[in-house]
């Protein structure tokens, strides 16, 4: 239990603990209907901050999260958010999870290790999202999904947001929180018909803020590895000046290794087949 409460920061305590209160009061405020949506917006909530430390059970969170918010968003006629998160965010998840399995960072399954988009991947990864929105936008005009347009950039974002997640990059982060503005804007849409769903708009409110800090935490985690990765590159450089003792003088010597030099000392004296008269000792490192 203790080793749990020192996991999360103070800061991380407040944000996911001030989202969930807010989260169970916009609902007994606003929400009438069962219990679904309640559970759903607290489990995605649980998700985002367990995301932010980079920790794949925040990746395990969000399949059920997706899979709840696909039948919240099939209940309004929001056909588009429940093909996304169903069709898409769910099973984008279970590759993220996966991948995240793959790549802990030196062994440690609770912090995946942060990946950089190169320039070619981030091109590619545009071309997909173009090609995956264009065919979205007529799979939701087909099924007269309410607000078209919003609906349509929603799966932009989050086709965006999901690839960045797979590929461990912290840019997902804002990416979900672009995704965050755009469905609140659906949900605050929905709630003039009905104010049950300001509880909603309230949930992805308090997703954006932990999105936000999410970003945040993920560039601090990549300098943090990125300092490690280049210390233990220095550890393992080769002596750039050794220093040995020929009759008690110390003789630097430009590059190389201590081996290195007795060697070639060794193989001197064999070609020339005549015993070492000298013998070299290792005195220190400069």
């Amino acid at each position: 239990m203790w080793k749990l409460l020192r996991y999360f920061s103070g800061r991380e305590w407040a944000l996911w603990l001030s989202s969930l209160v807010l989260i169970i009061l916009s609902y007994f405020l606003f929400s009438k209907d069962g219990y679904l949506t309640l559970v759903a917006s607290l489990i995605g909530a649980t998700s985002l901050i367990f995301c932010a430390k980079g920790n794949p059970v925040g990746q395990v969170l969000i399949i059920i999260f997706s899979l709840l918010y696909g039948v919240i968003s099939y209940s309004f006629a929001y056909y588009g958010e429940m093909i996304t998160y169903v069709g898409m965010s769910a099973p984008m998840a279970v590759v993220a999870l996966i991948a995240w399995l793959r790549n802990p960072y030196k062994g440690n399954r609770a912090e995946v290790k942060v990946n950089r988009l190169k320039g070619k991947e981030i091109l590619l990864m545009f071309l997909l999202t173009a090609a995956v929105t264009a065919v979205f936008y007529f799979i939701l005009a087909y099924f007269n999904t309410a607000n078209l347009l919003p609906g349509t950039l929603s799966v932009t974002t989050s086709f965006i947001a999901v690839y960045l997640t797979f590929r461990r990059s912290p840019y997902y982060a804002l990416a979900y929180a672009g995704n965050d503005v755009v469905l609140i804007v659906l949900w605050v849409l929905a709630s003039f018909s009905d104010p049950a769903y300001l509880s909603v708009v309230i949930c992805f409110l308090t997703f954006l803020a932990n999105d936000l800090y999410g970003f945040y935490s993920w560039r601090k985690m990549g300098k943090r590895q990125q300092s490690t990765l280049r210390r233990g590159k220095r550890e393992k450089r080769p002596l750039d000046r050794v220093v040995f003792s020929v009759f008690g003088f110390l003789l630097p010597v430009p590059g190389g290794t201590a081996d290195s030099f007795a060697a070639s000392t060794l193989r001197c004296g064999e070609r020339e087949k005549r015993p070492l008269n000298r013998v070299v000792f290792c005195f220190g490192i400069l």
